[in-house]
């Protein structure tokens, strides 16, 4: 059975659908880019992609998260197809490291502001969940929406006044306006790029559609009970199980002004290559992480991408043309999630019309 699914490897394969719920109400821009109608918010408003992790909470379904793939033979888990042969699908060098792809994608649109919230950087992942990844993450604006006027904002990373005993008295009262005054406020247009390091506290605001690209687990430290619509959030939302003690802990209690932070966080795009036909731009690469990597192609034409090593993950955010791939041609559409194995050495894309292709990378 392994080396029937070892074919696969071969091709670019497309992802099914799939939403994941949320403590957060959205979805409604995931509707409009997926071209489903009607757009329509409620409790899925995340797209996971390319998934081998579950998403975490109870009473959920046992495989919430995982990624299946259509095949000729039918739908699969992306998960079984990577365990058929790893160092085919993944790439020597990430098979040998992780066994896994080593980084999570996912497409979020916020019709409510989130919970006030960190993850944990890889030595307190080590410590406490004993994992290898934490959840370092970036978000990637697409698109923005203003919910009851209010323009569409982000939060992150402690103001100058802000002390471990400061924030643990706002969470033991359940003071949010004293815990979202904590942080910096930051209005975001689409275009927008932000590192989202472990550790640092942070909120996305109401009407924000993003990619958000990040290390492979599920662990969120929540520090509000409740969430801004009235829903009650369990302790295993809360803490992860670790305690509320622990859980405070997993902050970073650094401070910054507002242009210290946009320093620390946003990052700013850089053209790699330019032609009549393509623009191609990175947005996180090695000058901010080695978890994951991000690139975006703009393409009215032709352009060839050539193996590196590993798989990535091409994600259609808008137009439409064909794919060449050993051979065989088959068609891209706005909406499309793309897995692309180590066993490509090189794929071409041809635009039919003007196409935003977002090119996502694992750990280098």
């Amino acid at each position: 059975m392994s080396e029937d699914l070892q074919q696969y490897a071969h091709l670019p394969l497309k992802q099914k659908s799939n939403r994941v719920w949320r403590t957060y109400e959205g979805g409604a821009l995931i509707d409009r880019w997926k071209n489903i109608q009607p757009e329509t918010d409620g409790q899925m408003p995340e797209q996971w992609i390319m998934s081998t992790v579950t998403a975490r909470g109870n009473g959920r379904p046992e495989d919430e998260g995982l990624s299946l793939i259509e095949t000729e033979a039918g739908t699969i888990p992306l998960k079984n197809l990577i365990n058929s042969n790893p160092e085919l699908y993944l790439g020597e060098e990430l098979a040998k490291k992780y066994g896994t792809t080593g980084v999570l994608i996912k497409m979020l649109d916020s019709m409510e502001r989130l919970t006030v919230q960190v993850h944990p950087d890889k030595d307190y992942a080590r410590t406490v969940f004993n994992s290898e990844f934490g959840k370092t993450e970036s978000w990637y604006v697409l698109n923005t929406r203003e919910i009851n006027g209010e323009k569409p904002v982000v939060y992150m990373g402690f103001k100058k006044h802000v002390t471990k005993a400061i924030w643990q008295t706002h969470f033991e009262n359940q003071d949010i306006e004293g815990m979202l005054d904590c942080l910096h406020k930051i209005e975001v247009k689409p275009g927008d790029a932000f590192m989202i390091y472990g550790g640092v506290p942070h909120a996305i605001g109401a009407g924000c559609f993003l990619m958000e690209v990040q290390e492979p687990t599920d662990y969120t430290m929540r520090v509000e009970k409740t969430t801004p619509a009235g829903l009650k959030i369990g302790p295993e939302l809360i803490h992860q199980g670790v305690g509320e003690e622990k859980m405070l802990e997993c902050f970073h209690y650094d401070t910054f002004t507002m242009a210290e932070a946009l320093g620390e966080w946003k990052v700013t795009p850089e053209v790699l290559e330019d032609s009549e036909e393509f623009t191609l731009k990175t947005l996180f690469n090695k000058k901010h992480t080695n978890c994951f990597g991000l690139r975006e192609l703009l393409l009215e034409g032709t352009y060839t991408i050539k193996n590196n090593g590993s798989f990535y993950v091409a994600v259609i955010y808008s137009g439409e043309g064909t794919i060449l791939c050993n051979g065989k041609a088959s068609q891209y559409a706005q909406g499309d999630e793309i897995f692309i194995s180590a066993a490509i050495l090189e794929i071409t894309f041809e635009s039919n019309s003007a196409s935003k292709i977002l090119l996502c990378y694992p750990p280098s």
